[in-house]
């Protein structure tokens, strides 16, 4: 099978994900590095929400409710937090769970990502959300914060300001991670293929190669 397939439409990935997710963080990263292991292959990639904690408020809740609510305490959790440490760490992230103070509804974040993508930045912008919370433990429920992460990859920030103060596409992206949960995607990250098949989980770069390939030499087939 030929790992150079230019004439074919390019493989579309949809990722459903969330930004407040360790294993969507350390899943972007092996995606990342798959689509390196196949730098023949034209790929687009779409970013879609997801709601880990749907139940946690618009202003967010304190880390420490958190864990004590989703985990039994916060001791619970220090063997969890270690082991995702370790596999970002593996990858050459950095999960500072030490550094995390609030627990964010993610719903502004997933519509920063929608904006991001009319730029072709929502994977910058994923990426920058994603480093602000696990890796400098910034709070994600501060609108000045997610502004200026705005800016940083090129959205205009009087616009995104007055944007998250209003409601637009608040219903698009809850509709929209709904529907996610509806077609029985309960794990993310999960991998949608051209819409043909789905893997979930954050699953090793030399697999996710694999079935980019296999999309690919299907859509070959199919344009011949």
């Amino acid at each position: 099978m030929s790992a150079d397939l230019p004439n074919t439409q390019p493989v579309r990935i949809d990722v459903v994900s969330d930004v407040v997710c360790p294993w969507c963080f350390i899943g972007k990263h092996r995606l990342e590095t798959a689509l390196k292991l196949k730098p023949g292959i034209a790929v687009e990639v779409h970013w879609r929400p997801y709601f880990l904690n749907d139940w946690i408020p618009r202003e967010g809740i304190s880390r420490e409710e958190y864990l004590t609510t989703k985990f039994g305490s916060v001791e619970r959790y220090k063997g969890i937090a270690q082991r995702v440490g370790a596999a970002a760490a593996a990858e050459g992230l950095v999960y500072a769970s030490d550094k995390m103070k609030r627990q964010p509804n993610t719903l502004d974040c997933h519509r920063l990502i929608r904006w991001a993508e009319t730029i072709g930045k929502s994977a910058e912008m994923k990426q920058k959300l994603m480093d602000l919370y696990f890796t400098q433990g910034a709070d994600l429920t501060d609108r000045e914060t997610l502004v200026k992460a705005a800016a940083d990859v090129g959205l205009d920030a009087a616009v995104v300001r007055s944007d998250l103060a209003s409601d637009k596409d608040v219903e698009l992206i809850e509709q929209e991670a709904q529907s996610a949960k509806e077609a029985g995607i309960e794990g993310v990250p999960c991998f949608i293929f051209g819409g043909k098949f789905a893997v979930s989980g954050a699953q090793d770069p030399q697999y996710l190669a694999e079935a980019i390939e296999r999309l690919a030499h299907d859509n070959s087939e199919t344009a011949e």
